[in-house]
């Protein structure tokens, strides 16, 4: 089976192919000559997600999963929640963003926060939604050079490690875009 993984993000595209079993082809946007930006003006996590999928199909007439993840911090009202990625502006700076919520985090005591992925799947017009959740807390200070985004600052509960300390196949394991996609492996098998 093939089907098109609607992301830019390479750091996405290199987790989700670690994860993705043998008998299903994942073709990235570079591969079927996709290299526009794609909107995501929803206000949601899962608006997002639909959206990409919505946009992909229009133009390609194949399966196609699309995700989109927020980082919600209690104290801080689940922001940046659905503006994760553009938190400090719109040039997308992972180190702007972990310095804008660390500075917005100075003080509070809780710290507790999570990860949520949303993935829509597109098959034959048919449009089916996964969820992945990770709980956890922004630590103090960025810990280790694996991952991306928040990362270095994100510790998942039950480890002593952020996901940024983590290889591939670990954070794999746990992670909420992990726990999504094991549901759309389970839904594809």
């Amino acid at each position: 089976m093939e089907i098109i993984f609607a992301t830019h993000n390479l750091n996405k595209l290199k987790e989700v192919q670690i994860l993705m079993p043998s008998h299903i082809k994942l073709l990235s946007l570079g591969d079927i000559g996709m290299h526009e930006d794609i909107p995501e003006t929803s206000a949601t996590i899962s608006g997002n997600a639909a959206q990409k999928v919505r946009f992909i199909r229009d133009r390609y007439d194949l399966p196609v999963f699309a995700d989109d993840t927020g980082l919600e911090v209690l104290a801080l009202n689940n922001e940046p929640g659905v503006y994760s990625a553009r938190y400090a502006g719109e040039q997308k700076s992972s180190e702007d963003n972990m310095d804008l919520l660390l500075k917005n985090l100075e003080g509070k005591r809780d710290r507790s926060a999570r990860f949520v992925t949303v993935i829509a799947l597109d098959m034959e017009h048919c449009q089916t939604m996964f969820e992945g959740v990770c709980e956890g807390e922004i630590i103090e200070e960025r810990v280790g050079t694996e991952g991306f985004g928040y990362d270095p600052i994100f510790k998942p509960n039950g480890f002593d490690k952020t996901f940024a300390q983590m290889n591939l196949v670990e954070k794999g394991a746990i992670s909420h875009r992990g726990i999504a996609l094991k549901k759309l492996i389970a839904y594809l098998s």
